[in-house]
């Protein structure tokens, strides 16, 4: 582990380098097979909007050529855990772990349930996010485009436009979002 580094920097690829000669003598690879560094955010501890929800943790752990994983703490070793957490969360999600110190390009969460509404989730990009065209997973949130601190605004907006109080979804995740919107326009057994 090495602190104040990129993951491009030469010393983290030999490292990733060492990891991956290293990965030929067993098969099955844990966390600590993987090459990592931590280093200190500089703009810790900025805040903007809600700061309980909006604090940049004070330090950065990366997994080395593995691209979008991250963990974050106020501490070196808070970084490392959440990293471990977030390494097992994405190996859960994979067929076979990759080899230590290989290139792991981003993995795009489905959009399944999002395309299965998809001319809804087109009208309320743009009716209740206010933009032309957004990239959006199962797993997007509200929070991803929120610039302050609240998500009542987009609230009030889906409950205006739709009829619908969204304030208990969990997390503003969008596709529950889309769900609950989608089952108060279909017209219940009961009505017909």
């Amino acid at each position: 582990m090495s602190r104040n580094l990129s993951t491009r920097s030469w010393t983290a690829q030999l490292q990733a380098g060492w990891k991956y000669l290293l990965s030929f003598r067993k098969r099955d690879w844990e966390f600590a097979d993987y090459p990592v560094i931590v280093r200190r955010q500089a703009d810790a501890s900025a805040s903007w909007g809600d700061e309980a929800r909006f604090t940049t943790p004070a330090y950065v752990a990366r997994m080395v050529n593995w691209t979008g994983l991250d963990g974050f703490g106020d501490t070196p070793q808070e970084a490392l855990a959440d990293l471990r957490k977030r390494f097992e969360q994405a190996c859960e999600r994979r067929d076979a772990k990759p080899r230590p110190g290989t290139q792991v390009p981003i993995q795009f969460a489905s959009q399944e349930r999002v395309t299965a509404r998809q001319e809804l989730a087109d009208e309320f990009v743009r009716d209740v996010l206010g933009v032309e065209d957004a990239w959006i997973s199962d797993q997007s949130s509200l929070w991803h485009f929120a610039l302050g601190g609240s998500l009542e605004e987009y609230y009030a907006k889906i409950e205006a436009l739709y009829g619908v109080d969204v304030r208990g979804v969990p997390d503003g995740n969008i596709a529950k979002i889309l769900d609950r919107i989608s089952a108060a326009r279909s017209p219940s057994k009961s009505d017909l």
